[in-house]
């Protein structure tokens, strides 16, 4: 974005702690509405979503913010904190605090199975949710990132057992053998957009909530999460909703289809030459369908 667009950063309250967020654009023009950008991990942070910035280009707003335990919010050492309903919760305290009375919902990867999570409460003011690259269940997620590791070198296959046998997953050969992986599924981009590299860097120097939710890695779920899956619940979301993938992504094909064909009436969209970060690897086509996901949603009213 230009220095013109007007950027508000600040904390909002929540539990005691307090959660960092960022808006860019100025209030909406006639029949636009604001969109809330909900990051992945659990426990990255909003730096590798940036890019979205640009939606502020279509007449609304945009707001990031870390989730609390990670980024610019504040980062308590508890791993008990770190639950699907305290990341639920923080979402309504975001809209709340900045009073955002009418929304749109983009989550990413973790983001899109916290907004499917935040539409299952039933929320007023929710306009549409866009679920990006995310599971419905993590059972799923892991059988396919299997399937997927399946097809790796040998070498860096056997290298991935070993570490996952040992628990040595934060050996720098286990941290290498991973890489070759994101490389084909997570992005395929080369060099990766300094802002991704930020939000890793970022991200391991406190990886308490990915760790105790998630796991080491992708594909070694072994964390809180593990058995999360709401696959059955997915007809109760009421909203509007826009399912997207990639076709070389970690949420395969067969992860978003799930999505789309359980939820009612959702639109559903492969980006071709994209794996799990179509918002990088294919910014402008990403960009072109999301905002016009978002005018057809709002000329319903």
């Amino acid at each position: 974005m230009t220095a013109l667009v007007p950027v508000q950063e600040g904390f909002i309250p929540f539990r005691g702690y307090r959660t960092w967020h960022r808006m860019v654009g100025t209030p909406e023009s006639s029949g636009k509405l604001p969109v809330i950008c909900l990051h992945g991990g659990p426990g990255s942070n909003h730096d590798y979503l940036e890019p979205l910035e640009a939606l502020a280009s279509s007449g609304r707003r945009v707001v990031f913010y870390d989730q609390l335990g990670s980024g610019n919010s504040d980062q308590p050492h508890d791993p008990a904190l770190w639950t699907v309903g305290l990341f639920v919760e923080e979402v309504g305290a975001v809209r709340q605090g900045l009073g955002l009375e009418r929304a749109h919902i983009l989550g990413q990867s973790w983001g899109g199975m916290l907004a499917m999570e935040y539409a299952l409460t039933q929320p007023s003011g929710l306009a549409s949710i866009v679920v990006a690259d995310s599971p419905a269940s993590m059972v799923q997620w892991v059988a396919e990132a299997n399937r997927l590791r399946a097809d790796l070198p040998d070498d860096v296959q056997a290298t991935l057992l070993a570490h996952e046998a040992a628990g040595t997953t934060d050996s720098a050969e286990y941290q290498a053998a991973i890489k070759v992986f994101y490389r084909r599924h997570l992005c395929r981009l080369d060099p990766w957009p300094e802002c991704l590299t930020r939000s890793f860097e970022k991200m391991m120097r406190n990886p308490e909530v990915y760790y105790t939710m998630n796991g080491p890695s992708e594909f070694h779920v072994i964390g809180t999460i593990k058995d999360w899956d709401i696959t059955d619940r997915l007809g109760e979301i009421r909203v509007p909703t826009l399912v997207l993938g990639g076709r070389y992504d970690e949420a395969t094909p067969v992860i978003t289809e799930t999505v789309h064909r359980g939820i009612p009436g959702s639109e559903w969209v492969i980006f071709e030459h994209s794996s799990h970060l179509p918002h990088l690897e294919e910014p402008e086509r990403f960009l072109q369908v999301v905002c016009d996901f978002f005018d057809r949603v709002e000329a319903r009213g």
